[in-house]
């Protein structure tokens, strides 16, 4: 995997590293943050654990839903994530790439960072950095409302 078919990327968010990996593992949450901006996703199922699935249907703004899915690699609360991510069905130019994500307690805050790849062509790996890059800024807002965990029965 050369560099320039990867990316890395970071965001400090305000919240403790288990509320984050928490929002990144439980379905209900994945539903309220992920993707683009404008995209919504009215179906997430998540087995967060090693060799787990995961399938998350996005639904753009305008347009027909589609699909992700992949396995977990790695799951090591509340530090780590890795999974692999393919498009259903996949663009030409698509390959089946690895997301590897950890957490770092930053004073009360944790600082997510991705790494990605490898991809197939530079407008590939362009149009996944544009789409964490949104996630992350939706993660960030998520968390950003209070902790309603405790409200759940």
């Amino acid at each position: 995997m050369g560099p320039e078919l990867s990316f890395q990327l970071s965001r400090i968010v305000e919240a403790p590293p288990q509320r984050v990996f928490e929002a990144m593992t439980e379905p209900e949450q994945v539903a309220h943050w992920w993707g683009p901006e404008g995209f919504t996703c009215p179906e997430v199922t998540l087995d967060a654990r090693v060799g787990g699935a995961y399938r998350i249907a996005m639904q753009p703004p305008e347009g027909e839903p589609f699909h992700l899915s992949g396995e977990y690699l790695e799951v090591q609360p509340p530090s780590r994530l890795a999974n692999t991510f393919r498009w259903e069905p996949p663009d030409p130019d698509d390959r089946e790439t690895v997301a590897r994500l950890t957490l770092h307690a930053r004073d009360g805050a944790t600082e997510v960072a991705l790494t990605q790849g490898p991809f197939a062509t530079d407008a590939r790996r362009e149009l996944h950095k544009a789409g964490w890059t949104d996630s992350f800024a939706r993660l960030a807002s998520h968390l950003a409302l209070p902790d309603r965990s405790g409200d759940r029965a």
